[in-house]
Formats: structure tokens, sequence, C-alpha cells
């Protein structure tokens, strides 16, 4: 998403040229959305793609957001007839046969779940998508999904400070063999262990409207990066790189999704594989960073009221 749309200027060529090093360095899953950048990211996507074999690669897409011209939002559009629409112009932009994972990125609450999901399993029928994916939903919605067709993933906003998938979303996803695409895991940057109180962001970053980047709530927050920075210097670690072993050590089901938009972060990130984190490693980072210990919503409270995993 932040090549194209929402954290400010991003540079196409370093774009693909951080593509180019995920996919050699052996990173499998690019994840778009066809509303980041109202479709350039999915052409952007296309372009670091071309003279590489499509099959080695899973395309998750989320559609269903609908933006205007001056890049406002409209509200969601997850109907039958929406669904397959978005899929045939995806489709176009990525010049691709199919889609492995496609998925509303949030619940249509104006279309239940059950029509959404069966639209998209009219598409695995017909060969255009592979497996079907659920975004930022709650335990309920995923029960009444997953009795329509198979749901393969669950993509959810998972990190240190967010953690409120624990107590029952991430529970009821292993009961029914659905896996966790975690996104958010340095939580905007705010987990990288390069945020600064005074960084400056242009006008067109949402961080800049997120509460847990707004005053007191930062200067909170930026604390517990500090108390994590102690326990990654112990590990000769980055902070960042402990913050995506941690989600890492959570399961095997569980997919941390990085949004490196340079190749030197994306180095960076990829370096969390080797970070250990034994049973006392941890204890510590739990002691300093405790669950629910984060200070502000992770969204502003226009953006929580559709999401309807926090209900």
């Amino acid at each position: 998403m932040g090549m194209s749309d929402l954290y400010g200027p991003a540079d196409e060529t370093e774009s693909i040229a951080t593509v180019h090093a995920a996919l050699d360095a052996g990173v499998t899953l690019l994840d778009t959305g066809d509303f980041y950048g109202m479709g350039h990211n999915e052409l952007l996507i296309h372009d670091a793609l071309r003279g590489r074999d499509r099959e080695n690669v899973q395309i998750s897409v989320k559609f269903g957001a609908q933006r205007g011209p001056g890049n406002d939002w409209l509200g969601y559009d997850a109907g039958p007839a929406a669904t397959k629409a978005s899929l045939a112009y995806t489709l176009r932009r990525l010049r691709t046969d199919y889609i492995d994972v496609y998925r509303p990125a949030r619940l249509d609450p104006n279309v239940p779940i059950e029509e959404t999901v069966g639209a998209i399993a009219d598409l695995v029928k017909a060969g255009y998508v592979r497996h079907i994916g659920l975004s930022e939903v709650g335990a309920d919605t995923l029960r009444r999904a997953a009795a329509v067709h198979p749901i393969s993933d669950l993509q959810i906003e998972y990190s240190l400070i967010s953690r409120s998938i624990e107590a029952e979303i991430l529970p009821t996803a292993r009961e029914l063999g659905i896996g966790i695409t975690a996104y958010g895991v340095l939580s905007r940057g705010l987990l990288s262990g390069h945020w600064s109180a005074d960084r400056e962001l242009a006008g067109t970053d949402f961080r800049g409207h997120s509460p847990r980047f707004q005053g007191d709530n930062l200067t909170h927050n930026l604390t517990l990066v500090e108390a994590l920075r102690a326990i990654a210097a112990a590990k000769d670690a980055t902070v960042a790189q402990v913050a995506i072993a941690w989600v890492a050590s959570r399961g095997e089901d569980i997919v941390p999704l990085v949004g490196a938009r340079r190749r030197d972060r994306l180095t960076e990130a990829l370096g969390a594989l080797d970070v250990e984190l034994t049973a006392a490693d941890l204890a510590a980072v739990e002691a300093a960073v405790p669950a629910g210990s984060a200070a502000g919503d992770r969204y502003a409270a226009a953006q929580m009221a559709h999401l309807d995993s926090e209900h």
C-alpha cells in the first residue's frame, strides 16, 4: 500500500527494485488492494513481475473500498455484482488469469457475508480465484463465511501493541483451519525503531491523523519502543526485527506482512528470520510491552466504525 498511497510520496523505481529484491530473497506473497492508489498498486505489481514466473508468487488482493477522484473514501461495496466486476478490473491491471487469494477489505454492512463469499465462490469455480480470504472480520463473521465456502486466510492487524485478536478471533480461526496474515506488525512504523516524536509527515500521510501518533499517546508509545530497544540490543538485533520475530513466533499459521517501501528496510525486515526468541526473550518482550499497553486506538474513530473485528 505504501508504495502507492497513504504514507506520503514513494519512489516508483525504488518500489519495483524492492519487490524484485523481495522475490530474489525468496518472498512469495505480494499483498495489495485494488483501491491502493486506485489501481496504481496493481499496475506496479504487474510491472515488477514482468519477466518473472507468475506461478512463483501468490498475489492477495483486497477489494470493496470505494474511492473518489479526489482520493476521498466513499464507503464499501462487496455485493455480488461489485465483487465480480472488481475482479475483472484487477485481472486486467495485473495481466493475470487468476488471483491466489481474493478478499473483501472490510465487511460491507449492507451485504450479508454469505452473499459476498458466495460470489467469490463462483469465481473460484470458474478458475479466476484460487482461495477465499477475509479481512478485519470478527469470529461470528468467520463462522458464517466458512459455512458457505472454505476460507483460507484472515488478514488482520496483529502486533505487539495490537493484540485484540488473541481473545476470540485467533482461536476461532484456528478451530476453522484459517490462517492469519498479520498486517501492521510494525504498527505503521511506530514499532520500527526509526520513529521520533518530532518527525514531520506529508499531508497525504494518514498517520498524521492516527490516534497512536498524536501528542501524549505518541510520547507514551515511544517509551514502549525504547523498552523494546534494550531487548533488541541484547540480541544484536533491531527493534523492527524483534517486533517482526515476535509475531512470527505466535504460530506457524501466522504470516507477518511487511510493508517495506525501500530495499534497506526490506533487508532489515528479512533479518528478523535470523532472530530466535527464547522463552526468556519472549517473557522480556511481554514485560516491556504488555498486552493493552499502547495508548490510542489503531484507527481514527470514523475508520474504527467499519471494523467488524472490533465489535
